[in-house]
């Protein structure tokens, strides 16, 4: 029997890489042929310690060190590499990590890198929308991937479904009736993503697929939801909690004062109100159909109704 491929999964204890793990091992298919190591700054989480449990290699690697990376990506066949931008809040820390990972891949001759990338906003907006960071550095990464010439392919993460409860979508002020407020309209196109559940379908897609993947963008998100579908569902889902639930289309001032009030900069205020207007102005994916995306999974996402019924933030809603 042939030995298996090692597949390095970065940010293995959170959302996506965790997601990319959970999917490998729980596929058969998948299984026999990738032993997975997982790459974290945290072993002590209980997640680090779960897949340790399961077998799977964890180490340490720091994505600013191109030592440590060398040592995280030896042997690797293929990589899954997902930076955080929140983490230091910096787009031109989170490039280079996104270029030490793609350095050191191509030093080992990794066969086959699924970078976690964005859209150019700046770009695709035409400058109108020049603040949203977190996407362009993510694109920016994205362009030198390809212009060092190694193979890879591109998976994009929708608008994570898991933000919407408890935080933009939950009780007003008087307790009684929930409210979803956005400074957008309620006939937006917002591609929605069970983050946890569903990054790894996408990606165990693309590594099971490698000759017709190197090269594309995968639109990462089970379908677009309008500001309005996602209220209407949460209330078919949760019809005696959810009576009245309405979406509201929030004066800017009003959302930015919202996320003044966590603390945010007006930096950050600024880039969340045009990451907000990207999708009515301009589309999330730059208008992109699914379609062609989805079509490397083999098995279901999940629907919006179906996260509503199980996270555990609501679990408790009738």
């Amino acid at each position: 029997m042939a030995s298996k491929k090692l597949l390095v999964v970065f940010g293995a204890t959170g959302l996506q890489g965790g997601s990319v793990i959970k999917s490998i091992l729980g596929d058969p298919k998948a299984a026999a042929q990738f032993s997975i190591r997982a790459v974290t700054r945290y072993p002590s989480k209980p997640s680090a310690q779960d897949l340790t449990a399961k077998g799977v290699e964890c180490v340490v690697a720091d994505m600013d060190d191109k030592g440590s990376l060398r040592s995280a990506l030896q042997g690797a066949y293929a990589v899954f590499v997902v930076t955080n931008f929140w983490e230091k809040g910096n787009a031109d820390a989170e490039i280079q990590q996104g270029k030490n990972v793609a350095d050191i891949s191509k030093e080992f001759n990794v066969q086959h890198l699924v970078w976690s990338s964005l859209l150019n906003v700046t770009k695709l907006s035409g400058g109108k929308l020049d603040k949203v960071l977190h996407f362009d550095s993510k694109a920016t990464v994205e362009e030198y991937i390809r212009q060092i010439g190694i193979p890879a392919s591109f998976f994009l993460p929708g608008f994570y479904m898991s933000n919407l409860p408890g935080r933009m979508m939950r009780l007003n002020p008087d307790g009684n009736v929930f409210m979803m407020g956005l400074p957008i309209p309620g006939t937006s196109p917002i591609p929605l993503l069970d983050t946890a559940a569903d990054t790894g379908k996408f990606v165990k897609g693309i590594l099971l697929n490698r000759e017709k993947s190197l090269g594309k963008r995968f639109f990462g998100a089970t379908d677009y939801y309008t500001p309005e579908q996602i209220v209407d569902d949460f209330k078919s889902v949760k019809p005696s909690s959810g009576h009245g639930a309405k979406f509201s289309e929030l004066p800017t001032a009003v959302f930015k004062g919202i996320l003044a009030s966590t603390g945010a900069s007006d930096a950050v205020q600024e880039e969340m109100l045009q990451n907000m207007r990207l999708m009515p102005e301009f589309g999330y994916f730059g208008n992109e159909s699914l379609r062609e995306s989805q079509s490397i999974l083999d098995e279901p996402l999940t629907t919006w109704k179906e996260f509503v019924a199980k996270t555990p933030v609501w679990a408790d809603l009738k």
